[in-house]
């Protein structure tokens, strides 16, 4: 969620890009706010919902947010191994608890017997 600052500066100074499928919303400044040595530059940010933190960026808007891209890749163009955003879920239930940890019980299974320690030589 944006701080009335944000909305502010929005307001005056940015020109509304696009929206993703979550609802996030992306600007750019009207006029470039710098000069870079290939030319001039433009100020881009992104309106997050509340509560969110910033991995929520899909992979479409990220490398535009990062200037990597001058335009937003369209969702038709993402790879099948871009998987939809998920929170980070350490510190909530729904973390993922490995067998044998003390959330689980702290229950190991038994060796199965195909693992030889390493010795040195004498």
């Amino acid at each position: 969620m944006a701080t009335l600052g944000t909305l502010l500066h929005t307001r005056l100074h940015g020109r509304f890009v696009g929206k993703d499928n979550d609802g996030r919303a992306y600007y750019e400044s009207r006029r470039p706010t710098r000069k870079t040595g290939g030319g001039e530059r433009y100020e881009r940010w992104v309106i997050y919902r509340k509560g969110e933190d910033a991995s929520a960026v899909p992979p479409e808007w990220w490398g535009w947010l990062h200037y990597m891209e001058d335009q937003p890749i369209p969702m038709e163009a993402r790879k099948p191994w871009q998987l939809p955003y998920q929170p980070n879920m350490t510190g909530t239930a729904g973390a993922y608890r490995p067998p044998g940890s003390a959330y689980k019980g702290g229950q190991r299974p038994p060796a199965t017997g195909d693992y030889d320690a390493w010795t040195p030589e004498s």
